[in-house]
């Protein structure tokens, strides 16, 4: 194949792996009914005007399965951190003791459980969409090579080939987090 084909091949292949990593964030962040840190990687603080990520503000860990605890670097942001996990799409409650914030996750019913499942499955075909519209864009450029003459019709269809290996490669690992994430929220 020729070295045009190599380079899309290769720009495809690391934007198809950005995507997959995307969803892989998207995914650490929805709650499962046991305490992650991830489950925090989404919110904002307003700290001093300034809208900051969580994590950049205090430190947080796991102490057992259903407990995550906040430690804030900054002991005078501790109103506005707990201001932000209300107002947060998570559904927890902080009990705060003017050092630490304490988050309780409560177990999920399996309604919520199913719904949570649901957002999984949206998550996932987001970024299966995203590495769609990566091989369209490509397949377009590869044709376009042969129309200007650049590449002949067999090293357009070994890319073609090629491309969409790496599309398969990247919705299968899409599915396998999904499936994980899956079986996570569903394990009671």
């Amino acid at each position: 194949m020729s070295e045009f084909i190599d380079e899309l091949l290769d720009d495809a292949s690391e934007r198809m792996a950005k995507s997959v990593d995307s969803t892989r964030n998207e995914l650490a962040t929805v709650r499962t009914g046991r305490a992650s840190p991830h489950l925090l990687d989404r919110i904002t603080v307003d700290y001093y005007g300034t809208e900051s990520p969580l994590n950049q503000l205090c430190n947080v860990a796991t102490t057992d399965a259903r407990l995550l605890t906040i430690t804030p670097y900054d002991k005078g942001s501790i109103g506005a951190i707990e201001k932000a996990i209300q107002e947060s799409d998570l559904g927890l409650t902080p009990n705060n003791d003017g050092n630490v914030i304490r988050l309780q996750v409560p177990e999920l019913t399996e309604d919520r459980r199913k719904d949570m499942v649901k957002m999984v499955h949206g998550v996932a075909e987001e970024g299966k969409v995203a590495v769609r519209n990566i091989r369209r864009d490509v397949l377009g450029d590869l044709r376009d090579l042969k129309k200007d003459g650049e590449v002949g019709e067999d090293d357009e269809r070994r890319g073609e080939s090629a491309l969409q290996e790496r599309t398969d490669k990247a919705i299968t690992e899409i599915d396998t987090l999904v499936k994980g994430k899956e079986e996570e929220i569903l394990t009671v």
